[in-house]
């Protein structure tokens, strides 16, 4: 059983604190993906679990053995690293057998059969005499994946491994690593700054920021129910639309929202207090463009702008849409045009509402 369950992990560099008592368990056999902005921690806590930082104070636990103070070999995981770090003066063969020879095994035939295997999985059988300077991109980190593979560790740790392919090739990746997670049955932890990468590959997602977890789910519990508007802005592209107003009663003496633009939207029962300020949100997605004037139905929420910038990608199209002093964006297949007046609807049930605080409001 390959879990790991870190307690309590602090990291400081000299008067620096990096991270502030994480605690977090992975189950055996799970990809969990590390996700956050530059400088939120993710890959120092990944180091901390290679054993290539210690932590100042916690504990780390891999497979009910508490590894805090081993050494990186003792430990039965291996790293994918963002800069492959092949040897450049052996070839693909020898590369991956590397690890094996310095696990100890000994009998050449063994470790022949070994690599070849890996080698099968990976596609690498016809690129094994070659050197890593003859290789693609996405063949090296083959290399890289199967270097690793070969050694068959409890845990496997990628740091950022597609960042320096390009589009088509990350592409082609994510779908090879989504097979061999499948194949490998093993337990993975992925650090990525690339949402795609984290929606398409994760079992669940650690989503960090300065020091600290936000939220911890499935991709799609991430992405629909964030836990907080940090998470909410964070997880999707382009970000969720945010709407800042102030709690009111109504003409019906109901709870609503009113906007800085006159809007007032009805309001879900929430927590909430009257004149608490709360941040609307909304995924572009969520919003559907109409030709018809703003509807008056209960459950839906109109708004009305003008059209400042369209970003065209083929099939769909980002509408910044100006209504007053905000801006909303749309994600639409239709293609209207720059400076045209839009109304677009979404439902009172797709919406998101934040407090003060940026917590996610909750029901009564």
């Amino acid at each position: 059983m390959a879990a790991i369950v870190l307690r309590n992990i602090k990291k400081s560099f000299a008067a620096v604190s990096v991270l502030h008592g994480i605690d977090l368990a992975i189950h055996d056999r799970e990809f969990v993906v590390f996700i956050g902005p530059s400088g939120c921690g993710k890959t120092t806590l990944l180091r901390l679990i290679a054993g290539l930082e210690s932590p100042t104070s916690g504990q780390i636990i891999i497979d009910n053995e508490d590894v805090t103070n081993l050494p990186p070999a003792a430990r039965g995981v291996a790293k994918v690293f963002q800069s492959y770090a092949l040897y450049p003066h052996m070839t693909v063969y020898e590369n991956m057998a590397f690890g094996l020879k310095m696990q100890g095994w000994r009998k050449k035939h063994l470790i022949q059969e070994r690599v070849q295997e890996v080698a099968r999985i990976l596609q690498l059988e016809s690129l094994l005499t070659r050197k890593p300077r003859e290789l693609s991109g996405g063949q090296r980190q083959r290399v890289a994946i199967g270097r690793a593979i070969v050694r068959n560790p409890k845990v496997f740790l990628f740091d950022e491994p597609l960042s320096n392919l390009d589009a088509s090739l990350r592409a082609q990746m994510r779908l090879e690593l989504a097979n061999l997670k499948a194949q490998l049955q093993a337990t993975m932890i992925y650090v990525t700054h690339d949402q795609v990468e984290a929606m398409t590959l994760a079992d669940r997602i650690v989503v960090m920021r300065d020091g600290m977890i936000e939220q911890v789910g499935t991709p799609l519990e991430v992405y629909n129910q964030p836990a907080n508007q940090f998470v909410a802005g964070f997880m999707g592209s382009p970000p969720m639309n945010f709407l800042a107003g102030i709690v009111v009663k109504t003409s019906q003496n109901d709870v609503g929202l009113q906007l800085p633009s006159g809007l007032c939207i009805p309001l879900p029962a929430l927590n909430i207090a009257m004149g608490e300020i709360i941040t609307l949100g909304i995924r572009p997605e969520a919003l559907s463009v109409s030709n018809d004037a703003p509807t008056l139905h209960p459950e839906a929420i109109s708004f009305t702008g003008k059209i400042l910038h369209i970003e065209h990608l083929g099939a769909e199209s980002y509408v910044h849409l100006r209504i007053n002093e905000q801006t909303l964006i749309v994600r639409t297949s239709l293609h209207p045009h720059v400076g045209e007046t839009l109304t677009v609807t979404t439902a009172l049930a797709k919406c998101h509402f934040f407090n003060y605080e940026g917590n996610a409001c909750s029901g009564f």
